[in-house]
């Protein structure tokens, strides 16, 4: 696992409060009392969108249940993966069906999917994680999302009652650069956020230049002038500067 990079809250010390973080939290506020929300956190790699996640859960003493998924193999298929969740969260549940499971997931204040679904691997040594499919899969992972999308329309009399929490990215490959098609594509990003936008509640996950100073000055010790230089190679993304300084 990468360091400085959060999948619980116990990993979360050196917290720094910034303008993205409370408007999350006070998204998350509410979710004892309400339901059938569904909440995409977006944010470009390295911004910290699992350590904002956690903090605010954490705060808020929400009872979370957080779906952790490993996969057989990285060259599966979309139908092969869907089966494989519906018998994870089954067996993560202690039930024999997923019927039983959505009704399961109703006495929890939120379902979350984050870094234990997506990248596990990182987390475990050894295990394959949903993003090393995708990785490999490429475009042709949009077929798991539709079957997604199908299964919640089946099941929505479940699903209004329960609230999703997705940790959301979407990484794919263009001249052996990888990219996050809802951040680093520019305008296309920008269009993808706005039709995101329309059919859910999204909150992003960025920073200003003086915030990413502080978080990276409460992590590692380094100058200003060494932040600033870094933030021109990787943008306000506090992990990878870290890194970078915490190596050299």
């Amino acid at each position: 696992m990468p360091k400085f990079k959060v999948s619980s809250s116990g990993d979360n010390t050196n917290f720094v409060s910034t303008a993205s973080y409370r408007k999350l939290s006070k998204k998350f506020q509410s979710l004892k009392i309400d339901k059938g929300r569904i909440i995409h956190v977006l944010g470009a790699p390295g911004t910290g969108k699992s350590t904002n996640i956690h903090r605010a859960l954490g705060e808020l003493n929400l009872n979370v249940f957080e779906f952790e998924f490993e996969l057989s193999n990285d060259s599966m298929s979309s139908k092969e993966v869907f089966c494989e969740f519906l018998k994870s969260l089954e067996e993560q549940l202690g039930v024999n069906s997923k019927e039983e499971s959505y009704k399961r997931l109703l006495d929890f204040d939120v379902v979350l999917f984050a870094d234990k679904f997506h990248d596990i691997h990182y987390i475990e040594h050894g295990k394959v994680g949903f993003s090393m499919w995708t990785d490999t899969v490429g475009w042709r992972a949009a077929h798991f999302y539709i079957l997604c999308i199908a299964e919640y329309i089946r099941h929505r009399r479940n699903f209004q009652d329960m609230n999703l929490v997705f940790q959301t990215a979407w990484r794919t490959y263009f001249r052996g650069k990888k990219y996050d098609i809802f951040t680093d594509l520019g305008v296309l990003s920008r269009i993808i956020r706005g039709f995101l936008k329309l059919l859910f509640e999204v909150v992003e996950i960025s920073y200003s230049e003086e915030e990413t100073i502080e978080i990276v000055k409460n992590h590692v010790d380094a100058s200003e002038a060494d932040i600033k230089d870094l933030i021109k190679k990787y943008g306000r993304k506090p992990r990878f500067i870290c890194q970078e300084l915490e190596n050299n």
